[in-house]
């Protein structure tokens, strides 16, 4: 966060060539926002900022939240899910407070790719930020919207549920039309019947349940 104020300024050289000090957050006014997915989270403990001599505040804070967002799985695990992270400021109205962003979506999609220490589950894609005013009771707040595209890697579940179950596809269909007799077949029928209860199972348990419609794979 970056934001002015003209009453706090100074020439360094009256004061040493002092041109920033490092401040409690509760010495000046900062801007108070929230994030409006946020379900929990860890509140940061570095609650100082840095005031330019200039009347220029910058305060990094790092926050570590876990965000709602809405789940499309109808194309699981080939799917691609956009969530929302909006920061707003419900306290003073846009004749008072704007939020506007520095860097660009290019800057802050490569910064944020080199926070990614491990290959997870998910592939950060894109990300676009949003600039609007929220109306409520007929007054406007700032809002700013960062909307985060993400791609499920799919290897894992290929490996584990999708080649193993064409594989007993194949396996049925091979056994029903083959010669053997009717008592072998049944014997094979029962084993591929237990087979499929058990990868049903495991889909059950890795299917994702926060979605309106069923993923077609599991429908199947």
């Amino acid at each position: 966060q970056e934001w002015q104020n003209p009453f706090a300024t100074w020439d360094p050289r009256d004061f040493c060539n002092i041109s920033e000090i490092v401040l409690p957050m509760d010495t000046y006014w900062s801007p108070p926002v929230f994030i409006l997915e946020r379900v929990n989270g860890q509140n940061p403990e570095l609650n100082y900022m840095v005031l330019m001599h200039n009347g220029t505040f910058n305060s990094t804070r790092p926050f570590q939240v876990t965000l709602t967002c809405s789940l499309i799985i109808l194309k699981f695990p080939f799917d691609t899910q956009m969530c929302n992270l909006s920061i707003a400021s419900f306290l003073y109205p846009v004749t008072d407070f704007v939020m506007k962003t520095r860097r660009t979506p290019a800057e802050m999609m490569k910064d944020s790719q080199s926070f990614f220490l491990t290959d997870g589950e998910w592939k950060f894609t894109n990300l676009s930020i949003i600039e609007y005013t929220e109306i409520m009771d007929d007054k406007g707040f700032s809002v700013v919207t960062y909307v985060i595209s993400m791609e499920r890697r799919p290897t894992l579940y290929i490996l584990n549920l999708i080649l193993p179950t064409c594989a007993l596809y194949l396996l049925d269909m091979a056994v029903l039309f083959g010669p053997s007799s009717l008592e072998e077949k049944i014997n094979f029928q029962i084993a591929i019947i237990l087979g499929s209860s058990m990868l049903a199972v495991i889909l059950n348990n890795s299917l994702p349940t926060s979605s309106n419609k069923p993923p077609i794979i599991g429908t199947h």
